[in-house]
């Protein structure tokens, strides 16, 4: 018996007899689809992904090539069609060119197969226009703005190359301002090739040191406010190795080798004082107190300066001393027949070159005489008038004996032996007696430490109480038969014939001097007490100064115009020293106000004595150079650069300097 199928059974039979006639058609219908709509299918898509790719390698661009790369690889890719590497190769500048690449490339195109070359056919579809083709065309659109790329490329060059000359220019610029500043002292100090110039912070490591010096006394003093004795000797210890250690050092190369350990033990125990003693207020209450502290050393320390150098000033060098007294003594062993100097009968004579030189330095007033016939073209015609005390006035007689100026006349005084020069006509000499200025100069109680105004120290120089500077005052007076003289002071030295002053026309005034007045010093006003009433009636307080050193003197205009009249006028007024204080500048500045004529400048070069800045050119082509200051050339405190112009004129070999040990 034959069992009945149900109604449904046949259906998976009729499923898979139809999947097996569907899917064949199916397929073939699909490549046929496929193959004729390809390009129009995939079209819309692959364009989205190539534009995508493009800007992403663009974006990947910026950050790897320069303006200028990008520059040219967009006008090849907008106006030119694909981007090539050919195109960049040869729109590069000089500086992105390979040498040989262009060579390699060409061979390696060369040795590829002609296998590989796929060369692409442009497939256009109905209905769509083409657009491979007209991509390889330039418009006059695109012709423009391709001109106007390149326009805007070389714009970009020519300034970049702009801002390169520029920089190179403020580069050399700055190096020349910083070799300006270079002073040639200081070359001359160091050398470039020392250690320490390595690095431009050469004291780096003192200045840390210093530093943890200060910090060290800081934590000290709180440390011993809070009662930590162990860490305040620890502090202490640690302080004094560290002060060991730097001493008077300016400069790492000269540390030992062991400060690099003492740093870092310093630093240690600094943690651990500011881990345990730190407090905000404290620390900078006791910085403020050690900054207010080292202030007044410091202007203590510049008073004491001031002080030493004034005092340094007053001296006399054991050399010049010991100089003065052998010649003393050796000049009153002489017979008095041989005590007189030859061609006395020139002293009087108005025709020849007379020169006023008062100084109680032998030395001094032998380089003054010997500098001044070395330069002059005739020194028969060269007459010296020199006055000294009674002190030396054996020791300048001996040392002109003994050196006579070669053919020119000298002849030595001594102020005493001036009898008319006395308290009764001279003021200075009155007030010198006086007990006002006796109290100012020899009380026994006067203060002379550093508390009292160390401004005015260079007022109580002994050298205003002597006659020898006040007799410029007297010319007249103590040359009665001269129409002119030149005078000088024992601090000059002469490098030129001065003949010339002689002829120089004064304009019917007393007196030739170089002004030394620059845009706003010396001038009248800081010489003068312009809130006196009689110094602001009669002066102007921006009236130029003048120095005294070498100057030229008409002395018939002198006692026409009665000089030391005035001057005794002033000096009358000045007794409690309310006009100007002590000195012989004040007083001629105003004895000889409307009464100058102004030198050239190249007559007379001062500051050899304080200013370490005179210019070289102008001290060589000076017919005169003054050390006025305080470092004379004959002190130990003279500036060495300004020496030598002194002393080529002393006479280091003879046996009197040999024995007192003066040497250069």
């Amino acid at each position: 018996m034959v069992p009945k199928r149900g109604k449904g059974s046949g259906s998976p039979l009729l499923a898979f007899l139809l999947l097996c006639v569907l899917a064949p058609l199916l397929f073939f219908l699909a490549r046929g689809f496929y193959t004729a709509d390809h390009d129009y299918i995939s079209d819309v898509p692959s364009k989205q992904v190539r534009k995508w790719r493009e800007l992403q390698t663009l974006q990947d661009l910026k950050s790897i090539f320069s303006e200028e790369v990008l520059d040219i690889i967009a006008s090849s890719t907008n106006d030119m069609g694909p981007f090539s590497l050919d195109n960049l190769k040869k729109n590069l500048s000089a500086s992105w060119r390979v040498v040989g690449l262009e060579t390699a490339n060409t061979r390696s195109e060369l040795n590829q197969p002609t296998t590989h070359a796929r060369p692409e056919k442009p497939k256009v579809k109905e209905g769509r226009p083409s657009v491979g083709l007209a991509q390889w065309t330039d418009t006059p659109a695109q012709q423009s703005r391709r001109h106007l790329i390149e326009k805007r490329r070389e714009k970009r060059a020519a300034e970049l190359v702009k801002m390169d000359k520029e920089v190179t220019v403020k580069l050399e610029d700055a190096a020349i301002e910083r070799s300006k500043s270079v002073e040639s002292a200081v070359l001359g100090k160091y050398s470039i090739w020392r250690k320490e110039m390595e690095n431009e912070n050469g004291d780096s490591t003192v200045r840390l040191m210093r530093d943890q010096i200060i910090m060290a006394r800081v934590y000290i003093s709180i440390a011993k406010m809070k009662n930590k004795v162990e860490l305040h000797q620890e502090l202490n210890s640690r302080l004094k190795e560290s002060q060991r250690a730097v001493g008077d050092t300016i400069s790492d190369v000269d540390l030992h080798h062991s400060a690099h350990e003492k740093i870092k033990a310093m630093g240690q125990v600094l943690s651990k004082a500011r881990e345990l003693l730190y407090d905000c207020k404290l620390v900078t209450g006791k910085l403020r107190a050690m900054l207010q502290t080292a202030d007044e050393q410091v202007r203590s320390l510049k008073k004491q300066s001031t002080f030493l150098s004034q005092l340094a000033a007053k001296t006399i060098p054991n050399g010049i001393h010991c100089l003065s007294m052998r010649l003393t003594i050796d000049y009153h062993l002489l017979p008095p027949e041989k005590r007189k100097f030859p061609r006395s009968e020139n002293l009087e004579n108005p025709t020849l070159y007379h020169y006023a030189l008062f100084s109680d330095n032998v030395l001094a007033a032998s380089v003054v005489v010997n500098s001044t016939i070395t330069n002059a073209k005739d020194p028969s015609k060269h007459v010296f008038h020199l006055v000294t005390d009674k002190l030396n006035l054996g020791a300048m007689n001996m040392w002109f004996l003994l050196n006579p100026p070669g053919k020119a006349t000298i002849h030595v005084e001594n102020v005493d032996d001036f009898k008319w020069l006395n308290s009764s006509y001279c003021p200075v000499l009155r007030q010198l007696e006086s007990s006002t200025m006796k109290e100012y100069y020899f009380k026994a109680g006067h203060p002379t430490t550093l508390s009292s105004s160390a401004s005015n120290l260079k007022y109580r120089n002994p050298k205003y109480l002597s006659m020898l500077n006040h007799l410029r005052f007297y010319l007249p007076q103590v040359y009665p038969k001269l129409d002119k003289i030149l005078f000088l002071d024992d601090d000059i030295v002469v490098q030129k014939d001065l003949t010339g002053l002689w002829a120089v026309d004064l304009n019917g005034k007393v007196n030739g001097a170089v002004e030394t007045c620059g845009e706003s010093f010396h001038r009248f006003d800081k010489y003068l007490n312009f809130s006196n009433p009689h110094i602001a009636r009669n002066f102007d307080p921006n009236a130029c100064g003048w120095a005294y050193g070498m100057n030229i003197f008409d002395l018939k205009e002198w006692k026409k115009k009665d000089i030391t009249g005035i001057y005794h006028k002033w000096q009358n007024m000045n007794e409690d020293r309310v006009l100007w204080k002590l000195g012989t500048l004040p007083p001629g500045l105003m004895t000889f106000y409307g009464l100058t004529h102004a030198l050239d400048k190249s007559w007379h070069v001062l500051g050899l004595g304080y200013n370490p800045s005179v210019d070289r050119s102008e001290i060589e082509n000076a017919a005169v150079v003054h050390y006025n200051g305080n470092m004379k050339p004959w002190l130990e405190i003279a500036m060495t650069k300004y020496r030598s112009y002194w002393t080529k004129y002393v006479k280091y070999n003879h046996p009197y300097l040999r024995n007192c040990k003066l040497h250069e």
